[in-house]
């Protein structure tokens, strides 16, 4: 699951989205990652269009997801997939731990 803040003086400088990219490439390449989930206010523009821009797509919708300056927020919910993921290498390892 990812979270993610810039401070407010910050924000709209694309720093956020260069600092998400380098991370995700960590999540996919370094670490190995199948995949990467987010969730984030549907009024919040700024981060729909941030994670659509990083190619996430939305999944769904998580009701009263979390509670929020005194109410229960509605979350979209968005995924990216790692289009390089190695399913036989998955396979491997579990064969290995047998």
């Amino acid at each position: 699951m990812l979270g993610y803040q810039i401070d407010a003086a910050a924000q709209g400088k694309g720093l956020m989205f260069e600092a998400l990219r380098a991370a995700l490439t960590i999540c996919f390449t370094t670490r190995g990652l199948h995949r990467v989930q987010a969730a984030f206010i549907a009024e919040n523009e700024r981060s729909a269009k941030l994670l659509q821009r990083l190619a996430f797509e939305r999944i769904g919708v998580a009701r009263r997801y979390l509670y929020i300056n005194g109410a229960w927020r509605d979350h979209v919910l968005v995924a990216l997939t790692n289009p390089r993921f190695d399913d036989a290498r998955l396979a491997a390892s579990r064969s290995e731990r047998r």
